[in-house]
């Protein structure tokens, strides 16, 4: 038998291109392209991108001062752009006055959730007395049928609690949950792209987007869900960066100080209890007790922290990165995610589960205790039979909603902006509710939860270039947007008949516009670029995002229901399915 050891390299003499796996020379031919080979710790641990001294020269900054703006950017960047967003989107938050959409359902069930522990049939007319007496009405006492968890009218009610029952009150956290959102994606962006200038400009794009605008401004579940899964990311984004760093410390360093792969290290290396990883088990949670719909993000962000785990462990030298991962790190992954997932969702029905048992608690409270009494599961407590009983009437609802709305769309339209969503519609006469005397005839004012339509045009081609850096480049940053974007986005493709809106899209949005920051990132260039292609990726990429900018503004009125001519209305319904 010829011993290994003995046998001739046929690779001898190969360039480093011919030397890679063939896999990699495969994918070649798709623009695939292995960079240079750094030092492992650079690798676990990229370090964050500085502004080129060139930059500071051009501008006229002193050093010191340079300096010292680069070391407080990563925090007064994101902060900036957060003031912005938060002057927008609280600015005149109380307008429209009135019960817009589903605020109709939402509003009120957290009035009577944060007083009562559960939803309440409320009068029909319960909307205008509301709005006559600032909020200052009697909450019924019959339990309503719900079909949505508590936990996003729980986080409305505290705004009402605040600020009183009305629309300001009512809007409150929906509008500081939206703001502190494009604070976490800057600060998101800035830790996944090693970038403070593509961090801040993910948030700044999600700052001028219309239906993450709109849906901060009402006082809808999705809003919320969208939050607490933004920060269920970040926290794993954060626990891969403290996973790695611990990485890195463990490899050994040559005598130059150079780190190197160690197989024993990377299968070894044992990482705590990860109390980000904790963390976002519970944001998850919050989330699942928000919308169902949250089940799939929990399901796909699991996989994704998994596979970031194999990842970490390979370029660490792990010769079976699968088997180390399942041996060291499967358990803890499972155990901060999943029960702390199921056990924070029961936690959510407290005000239900503690309400009285004797017909007058919440819907479905004393059911097991009346019409289930009986049958093979009687050992399990009341409460918990009642809630398996209420959430499978719910599901059934789910699936079988199909109830024909004027609004509502498919989602192969969503990415398109194709059919937005009327939250609200007036037509003041010249002279009233803002409509300008010379108007001519009415105007219109209207509140239409719709897509900046540049930015979402853009974030088609952006979710292309995601896919194809993640399928061959191998780049892990665009298989993290990818997964957020198909975590909120694919799953509805299953009910395609089911009545459904364009504004659950907005889960995904914060992952799209890292798409698009990433995308401009691409077309200014990479690092090292001569200053032509750098000048001139910089103007295509600058006036692309004055074009977002500018649609924004342009769409303005829509977005707060600011009353203008008809034929300004008109002139803004750029597709015949917006109208």
């Amino acid at each position: 038998m010829t011993s290994t050891a003995s046998s001739p390299d046929t690779r001898q003499g190969q360039s480093p291109q011919d030397q890679r796996p063939s896999w990699q020379q495969r994918l070649r031919r798709f623009g695939y392209t292995a960079g240079p080979r750094s030092d492992v710790r650079e690798r676990l641990v990229p370090p964050y991108v500085r502004p080129s001294p060139r930059v500071w020269q051009v501008l006229g900054v002193p050093k010191s001062l340079a300096e010292r703006i680069t070391r407080w950017s990563g925090w007064g960047g994101p902060l900036l752009v957060t003031l912005l967003a938060g002057v927008m989107r609280f600015w005149h938050l109380g307008s429209p006055k009135a019960v817009i959409f589903d605020e109709t359902y939402y509003a009120k069930d957290a009035w009577a959730l944060v007083h009562r522990g559960f939803e309440v049939n409320w009068d029909k007319n319960a909307n205008d007395l509301i709005l006559q007496t600032n909020g200052h009405v009697t909450i019924p006492a019959d339990a309503a049928y719900v079909v949505h968890p508590p936990v996003g009218k729980y986080v409305i009610g505290l705004g009402e609690l605040m600020f009183g029952f009305n629309p300001f009150g009512w809007r409150f956290m929906t509008a500081l949950l939206g703001t502190l959102s494009i604070l976490m994606l800057c600060r998101i962006g800035r830790r996944i792209f090693r970038s403070t200038f593509l961090g801040c400009l993910a948030g700044a794009l999600m700052a001028v987007d219309g239906l993450a605008f709109v849906m901060a401004r009402t006082s809808l579940l999705d809003g919320v869900l969208m939050f607490f899964v933004l920060a269920a990311f970040g926290c794993l984004v954060i626990d891969r960066d403290r996973v790695r760093e611990k990485l890195a410390a463990a490899l050994p360093a040559d005598p130059d100080g150079t780190v190197r792969p160690d197989a024993h290290a990377a299968q070894t290396t044992r990482f705590g209890w990860r109390p980000w990883r904790w963390l976002a088990g519970l944001l998850l949670g919050l989330a699942i007790g928000t919308k169902w719909n949250g089940l799939y993000i929990l399901v796909a962000f699991c996989v994704m922290a998994v596979l970031w785990d194999v990842g970490s462990r390979k370029v660490a030298g792990a010769r079976h990165p699968y088997a180390a991962v399942l041996k060291r790190d499967t358990g803890i992954t499972f155990l901060a995610t999943v029960p702390v997932a199921v056990v924070t969702y029961f936690v959510s029905w407290i005000g239900w589960i503690l309400s009285p048992t004797n017909g007058s608690g919440g819907y479905f409270r004393n059911w097991a205790a009346t019409d289930g009494k009986g049958g093979s599961w009687t050992f399990l407590p009341d409460w918990l039979r009642s809630l398996w009983h209420y959430e499978h009437e719910v599901y059934k609802f789910h699936v079988g909603l199909s109830s024909p709305h004027t609004y509502m769309s498919n989602p192969w339209s969503w990415i398109v902006d194709g059919r937005p969503v009327s939250y609200f519609y007036e037509s003041p006469s010249p002279g009233t509710d803002g409509c300008p005397a010379d108007a001519g005839g009415k105007c219109a004012r209207e509140v239409l939860a719709i897509g900046t339509p540049l930015l979402w045009w853009v974030a088609c081609f952006a979710v292309l270039y995601v896919l194809w850096r993640w399928l061959f480049r191998r780049d892990w940053r665009a298989g993290a947007i990818a997964c957020g974007i198909a975590a909120g986005y694919l799953p509805w493709f299953m009910y395609q008949e089911r009545t459904i809106f364009f504004f659950y899209a907005v889960v995904f949005v914060p992952f799209l516009c890292l798409a698009v920051a990433m995308l401009l990132g691409a077309i200014v260039g990479p690092p090292g670029s001569s200053d032509t292609r750098r000048v001139a990726g910089a103007t295509g990429a600058g006036v692309l995002v004055l074009l977002i900018a500018w649609n924004f503004i342009y769409f303005w009125p829509l977005y707060t229901g600011t009353a203008i001519p008809i034929d300004d209305w008109r002139s803004r319904m750029w597709l015949d399915t917006w109208v």
